[in-house]
């Protein structure tokens, strides 16, 4: 499978995008090369201008953090997950719109899988398209439950960032 990628800054780090020509297939926090002490592999946003899916996935990331758009509209393609999976992640990203959050007991609910709560938790970790698809918006009953996008380190607090972003931020149970 031939894959283009792309950078984007974000006030949660920059996210890296990638795209096989017709889905988005990968999305993931950037780590610089400074970090890493490894050559940046990442091709310029300019070089993979010539994919039309990474062109409006780029588009889309860029108004989703400038505000301007809510939800994503782009074909995205999980890879190899089980059924249930592929059907939990499917719900989160068409039944969960930006601005409201789901607990994992009432997306598992919502899945029809019939699997457990905690079940959920490990499918949003799995999430190979996060923001895309917004496991950021799975929280626990009694807070905001785990998370595991952002750069390393700082997991939770971009899970709280983003919900912050979209005014979703569950309120503290007193």
């Amino acid at each position: 499978m031939t894959t283009d990628s792309a950078t984007v800054d974000t006030f949660v780090g920059p996210l890296t995008v990638t795209s096989d020509g017709r889905s988005i297939v990968r999305l993931e926090w950037h780590i610089s090369a400074e970090a890493t002490d490894a050559a940046d592999p990442i091709p310029t946003e300019t070089a993979a201008a010539s994919d039309p899916t990474l062109v409006e996935a780029v588009a889309q990331l860029r108004a989703y953090f400038d505000g301007r758009l809510g939800d994503f509209d782009l074909p995205v393609d999980f890879g190899q997950i089980s059924d249930v999976a592929r059907t939990v992640l499917t719900t989160l990203a068409e039944e969960v719109p930006a601005g409201t959050t789901v607990t994992y007991g009432q997306l598992a609910e919502a899945s029809g899988t019939g699997i457990p709560a905690r079940a959920v938790g490990g499918i949003m970790g799995l999430n190979p398209i996060p923001i895309i698809v917004p496991c950021h918006r799975v929280v626990a009953g009694d807070g905001l439950g785990g998370y595991s996008g952002g750069l390393p380190g700082h997991e939770l607090e971009t899970k709280r960032r983003l919900l912050e972003f979209e005014d979703a931020l569950p309120q503290p149970l007193f």
